[in-house]
């Protein structure tokens, strides 16, 4: 075995070490002594053509030497931290470590979905699965095939906001109900929660705002279905209050007969907050469903108007103001 002097060369290490005036160069050094291409990682692979005897006396050696050349670089290391720190530039700008930090507040979900959070829980109870669907809709699922007509006011470049002939803005999350029931034979049980949009803005409407689409289908469903579901909701959402509810015929092209849901709530006015019915036989006919077998029930929940009810506000345009003064009384 030829022996290599390495308290020599250890000797040029430290000088070489102890002369780094800054970070860089040091990380330079440690590399050209310990990096792969090194002279003593190469040395370590030389050791399988040894004997076992000379492999054992050359490993001892090149192990004291690599500990030693570690520690070398660590102490100059923290010489290099401590003049560091001696450095003007680094006593002008050094941070006061004893002074208070930054409170950090916790967050807390948006009011709106607090509410969104409790009526899945609701749902979910009673066996209702999630969708959902795009909100960037072509006219078939957002109107034809919705039983709604060609001049329906709902189609209108004034009340909808319309990519161009054929694409819009959702302005309902029924068309998702389209979507589902053309892929899913009865019986249908699901939800379908996300924004809608709408030419509108005032106290009570947005352009933007939230719905909550349920639908049930099956075999002798019944509009008596309907109202124990819609008032279970609103039992177990406003369980702590004194409110009252009143059912009310209305029209909806895609839904026979159609009913609008109102809410009061201690002695505030009447605040309509859903719409429902029964699917209309058209609808069931353009997903393949047979209204002689199969009827459903279909609700369409405004999640503002829920959200103004349960934390008593007046204006809706709060509700996206993101003004953090507002928004940090939820919890």
């Amino acid at each position: 075995m030829i022996m290599f002097n390495f308290s020599k060369f250890l000797l040029k290490a430290c000088d070489e070490i102890n002369s780094i005036k800054d970070y860089v160069e040091l990380d330079s050094l440690r590399i050209k002594y310990l990096g792969k291409n090194s002279f003593l990682n190469f040395q370590f692979k030389e050791m399988i053509k040894l004997d076992k005897q000379d492999r054992i006396k050359l490993g001892s050696i090149l192990n004291r030497v690599k500990n030693s050349l570690l520690k070398i670089i660590s102490r100059r290391k923290s010489k290099l931290d401590y003049l560091f720190c001696k450095n003007d530039l680094f006593l002008k700008n050094k941070i006061d470590i004893s002074l208070p930090g930054r409170q950090i507040r916790n967050g807390s979900l948006h009011p709106i979905n607090i509410i969104i959070n409790l009526s899945k829980i609701f749902f979910s109870s009673l066996g209702f699965s999630y969708v959902f669907g795009p909100e960037i809709e072509d006219y078939y699922h957002n109107f034809d095939a919705l039983n709604i007509p060609y001049g329906h006011p709902s189609r209108s470049k004034k009340d909808t906001f319309w990519f161009n002939n054929k694409y819009l803005l959702r302005t309902q999350t029924s068309s998702v109900q389209i979507r589902f029931m053309k892929k899913t034979s009865p019986p249908i049980r699901f939800i379908s929660l996300g924004r809608v949009y709408r030419n509108d803005c005032d106290r009570l409407h947005t352009p933007m705002f939230h719905q909550i689409e349920g639908v049930m289908v099956d075999k002798n469903i019944s509009i008596s279905n309907l109202k124990w579901i819609i008032i279970n909701f609103l039992r177990a959402l406003f369980i702590n209050k004194k409110y009252y509810i009143r059912f009310r015929p209305s029209y909806f092209p895609f839904t026979e007969p159609s009913i609008e849901v109102d809410i009061k709530i201690n002695n505030s006015k009447w605040l309509e907050i859903l719409g429902c019915g029964m699917i209309h036989t058209n609808v069931l006919s353009n997903v393949n469903i047979d209204s002689n077998i199969y009827s459903g029930f279909a609700f369409g929940i405004g999640v503002e108007r829920l959200t103004m009810l349960y934390y008593n506000i007046k204006d809706l345009r709060v509700l996206f103001e993101n003004d953090i003064r507002f928004l940090k009384q939820f919890k």
